[in-house]
């Protein structure tokens, strides 16, 4: 058995059934808090956990970093990049130690990053950050607004997703033995995990 990603779209699941459709993904994104933006130097792949929000008009995810440092430098020399996040359940025993698992949900986009410039377009997107994660607080009542200065210390990014995956796989259960080929796994192990 082989698998060769490089003949199908880079997007594509290996499971299909676990595939999910563009409607939950949009839905998924809105929820979760941590992604994983991964960018390049040369040969060495970087990972950087960082809040976001994805904008559905023009289908990009928005980021931000300190104004210097490696996510700063990777992206003004390499626009190529990917991005994911996941939410975990339960964990899955199994009497088959290749069936044991666990409850997931993720998405998977690849696309380019461009860093933000203009000082009215980066707190545009600073402030669509603020609303995902603090959207019941008012700027300049709860809390003071982005000021220019704050700005100049903030480097804002758009990651424009060229194609993206979302996958599903959140069984009640691990499959299990059938036919007597290993005996049942004693039930405390569903109650411990």
């Amino acid at each position: 058995m082989s698998y060769n990603p490089n003949r199908k779209p880079i997007n594509q699941s290996r499971v299909p059934n676990l595939e999910m459709n563009d409607k939950w993904i949009i839905q998924f994104l809105k929820q979760i808090q941590v992604g994983h933006f991964v960018t390049l130097d040369k040969n060495q792949p970087f990972i950087n956990p960082t809040s976001f929000w994805y904008s559905s008009e023009h289908h990009e995810i928005y980021f931000h970093s300190n104004a210097y440092g490696r996510m700063r430098y990777n992206a003004e020399k390499e626009s190529k990049a990917s991005f994911e996040c996941f939410k975990s359940g339960k964990l899955l025993p199994s009497n088959l130690a290749l069936e044991m698992s666990f409850q997931y949900e993720c998405v998977i986009a690849f696309g380019t990053i461009r860093i933000v410039t203009k000082m009215n377009e980066k707190k545009e997107i600073l402030n669509g950050l603020l609303k995902k994660y603090f959207g019941d607080m008012k700027p300049n009542k709860d809390y003071r607004a982005i000021t220019n200065e704050e700005l100049k210390q903030t480097s804002v990014y758009r990651f424009k997703v060229k194609n993206w995956s979302g996958k599903r796989n959140w069984e009640e259960k691990a499959e299990q033995a059938e036919n007597n080929e290993w005996p049942d796994l004693n039930p405390k192990w569903f109650d411990f995990y």
